[in-house]
Formats: C-alpha cells, structure tokens, sequence
C-alpha cells in the first residue's frame, strides 16, 4: 500500500464532497461534541478522577454525557439518548479508558474525548505509517500475549528499511501513544529489545527540541535540526529526573505496602478469619450483619477507624463518633459541608442546581452561617464551577477540606478521650462477653 501524502498539518490532503452523507453526519455529530466539551457554555464538566494509587485526568462519566443529551437536544426517552450516544462513540467521537466496547453506557463509566485531530471528517487516508507505528508500540511492552508473530517481525524489519529516513518520527509516534494516561486501555505491551528494533541515537536530541519549543510529537518532522546546546542538556536531565522521581517505586517497597495492607485488615475478612457469632457467607445466620449495621460498633469496628480518616467515615458510626468530636472543637462544619457534597453526587440530576446553590449560601456565600476555611484556589474553581453546576462542581473544595480534616482533626480525634474511652469501653465489654460464654459452657 502506498503512502498517503499529508500536508504539514497532518489532515489528509484528499478533499471530500462536503454534501456526501458521511460528512454530513460528521459535522452534526461534531457540533454536539464542540458543545459537550464546552463548560463554559453548559457543556460537561472534564475532570480528574482518583484511582487506585494513581489519578485518572480528562474524563466524564456516561451518566453526564446522557443527561447533557436529554437536557440539551430535547429527548425525553434516556434510552434514546443512550442509542444516540452509542452512535457517536461507534464513530470513534468518544471512547471508554476500561475496555474496548464503543458503546455509551448510562452509568460512572468513564470516558474521554477523541482529539480532533483524529476525527473521522479529516477524512484520513489508510498508510503504512501507522502499521509501522502499531508493530513499533506491541514492541515496547512485556506481556507475552501480544508478542509479535514471525510475520509481524519481518513486516516490521521491512517497513524499517522502507521508511529509514523517518523513522525517528515513526518510533516517536509509537513512543508517545504507548505512554497512555493512568486507567487507559493499552493495547501494545512487548518489550522493544526482544526484536533488536533499531533505536536512533538523535531520538534524544528530537525529545530536548520538543520540549524546549512545548511541540508534540506530529509536528517534530517540521523542525529544521540543530545542534543541541548544554541548556538544551541540562533540561532534558533535569526533566528525566522528575520523571524518575514521579513515576519509580521500588519492587520492595511495594510488596511490603502491600504485605503490610493484608495483614492490617485480615481479621476483617470473614472469608479469612472467624467471626462472631457465625459467619453470614456461609451461614443462615445474618446477626453479624445486623452488628455491622447498628449505631453500636463493635471493638473491632472502633479499632478499625484508628487505621485511616476514610475507614472513619465509612461507619456510620464513626462518622458520628468524629462529627461529636468535631462539635466539641466547633469546627463540625468541615466535615458537615463534606457529607453534603456527598450526598450532592447521589442526588437526582434535576435536583443537583438548586441544592448545589443551597450548599454554597450555608457554606462558602459572604456572611454564610456554616463558612469553611478554603484557599483561594479552591474558591476560585468552584465558585467557576457553580456557574454551570454539577454533581462535582465542588470536587476542589471537598479534597482541599478532606486534606484538612484528616491532617489536623483526625490526629486529634485518635488521641481524644472520645475516641480512648470508647476503645477501652468496647476492649471491656469483649472481655466480660467472653468470661459469661466461658462460665456458660463450664457450667453446662
């Protein structure tokens, strides 16, 4: 297959009938995606969503991306607004980071937003170039399913010599596909070595151009070559030390993470370890539930609010337990505007506006009854954010309120009479619970 011409922009050169009927489903669906990703004028909010041990940025869920269809385009069945939806993401306008399925489902999936650069109007031409860049990425990873057959290898060597002059840009594409964002799907994992693919020694000088000139990788061929200098140097280390810094954790230290991690929270496995009074898993019994349940933790359940702020809230009463503590040191309102921004992102959609409105008039308004200590960063994106509001318009605000209670409050909690006497309350109890059985069964 020949290689298709671009222009310096990268868009096929071929110029389509803008009345064909592809182009003009393309144009349609592209005007409703320009309006979904325009908060500014009623679009949906592009967030960065936390993940385990990692953050996932520029993202919505498919429930918003449904309700900005009902609301905006007048349809007043979800399921078609959800066949509409599929549509546009069966085009590739949108796509899911968890799997491969191009359908819209009205849920927390997460999705992100094809760049325009590679929208189907572009009208790109099929080349070689980007079986060259797919051969390039399966070979910079390790999982043995992707290895590259016996056919694949040669065509990759083949295409090597073909495209000799430019196969630094080639390499480049591949390079900077493969790094996808934390919770992409990444369908390229071989190790780059394994096939002895030819690495250019000027791939380093090209990473230094690009970013001293903050260019992305389409547009590096354009650049005229130059001698790097030692500023020039000097970044490209200073900027692969971050990136080692950011990025490396020793094996060890995550294995004892984690060994760590299991053996905290194994008593709290049924499956693991017995429990009282029967397990509900494999049993008919259902009172250990009922205990989990009730306002009446256990010492297991307050020895267990000790382990992080999270595991805190997660109890109800816990949750009490920290907002008496909170009252006490009249500074419950923290932890009051956090559960309200809670319940915010459970709420119906059409009830989402006005409360979000009612919690900044009791939280954050000049003279409000309940005002919270926020920085100024903060108020900014959120009093931006409520222009248009949403289920996470106050996302700022509850990490930054969050990061207060659990470094300030929450260590004070731990060591409060509060918490000490309900702990040694609870140790009691267990104790003289378990000297009564043991009288029972002697007796019996």
């Amino acid at each position: 297959m020949a290689e298709g011409s671009k222009d310096q922009g990268g868009v096929g050169t071929t110029d389509p009938e803008e009345d064909s009927p592809n182009m003009i489903v393309y144009r349609k669906i592209e005007d409703i995606i320009t309006r979904i990703q325009d908060e500014k004028a009623g679009g949906v909010a592009i967030r960065t969503v936390k993940s385990f041990l990692s953050k996932i940025p520029s993202v919505v869920s498919g429930a918003d991306i449904v309700q900005w269809l009902i609301k905006n385009l007048s349809i007043e069945d979800p399921a078609e607004a959800i066949h509409l939806g599929s549509l546009i993401a069966a085009h590739g306008y949108i796509f899911p980071i968890s799997d491969h399925v191009l359908t819209l489902k009205d849920d927390g999936t997460l999705y992100r937003f094809q760049s325009p650069y590679f929208w189907p109007s572009n009208c790109w031409e099929p080349e070689n170039t980007d079986y060259a860049i797919y051969l390039c990425k399966r070979t910079m990873q390790n999982k043995a399913r992707l290895e590259l057959a016996d056919y694949e290898a040669e065509n990759l060597a083949r295409l090597q010599r073909a495209f000799a002059r430019k196969w630094e840009f080639i390499f480049m594409q591949a390079e900077a596909q493969s790094d996808c964002f934390p919770g992409c799907v990444n369908t390229t994992e071989m190790d780059i070595r394994k096939y002895d693919v030819f690495v250019p020694k000027k791939l380093k000088i090209s990473r230094i151009i690009c970013t001293q000139n903050q260019l992305s990788p389409v547009h590096i061929s354009s650049q005229p070559a130059r001698k790097p200098t030692k500023e020039d140097v000097q970044k490209e280390i200073t900027f692969l030390n971050i990136q080692l810094d950011r990025h490396c954790m020793k094996v060890s230290k995550v294995a004892d993470s984690l060994m760590s991690y299991t053996e905290q929270f194994m008593e709290y496995d049924p499956l693991v370890s017995p429990v009282e009074p029967s397990n509900p898993w494999i049993s008919d019994d259902t009172s250990f539930w009922d205990l989990e349940a009730s306002r009446d933790p256990s010492q297991q359940r307050v020895k267990k609010w000790g382990f992080s702020l999270e595991e805190a809230l997660k109890d109800p009463a816990g949750r009490d337990q920290f907002l008496k503590f909170l009252e006490s040191e009249f500074s419950s309102e923290n932890l009051r505007f956090w559960l309200a921004v809670q319940d915010l992102k459970r709420r119906p959609f059409q009830d989402v506006p006005s409360r979000a409105q009612e919690i900044w008039q009791e939280f954050l308004a000049e003279g409000a009854p309940s005002a919270i200590n926020l920085d100024s960063h903060s108020y900014e994106r959120t009093s931006q954010n409520l222009k248009d509001p949403g289920r996470y318009s106050y996302e700022d605000a509850q990490e930054h309120i969050f990061k207060l209670m659990k470094s300030d409050s929450y260590a004070r909690f731990l060591r409060s009479n509060i918490y000490q006497d309900l702990l040694l309350a609870r140790k009691k109890g267990k104790s003289l619970t378990g000297k009564r059985l043991t009288g029972l069964m002697q007796s019996s």
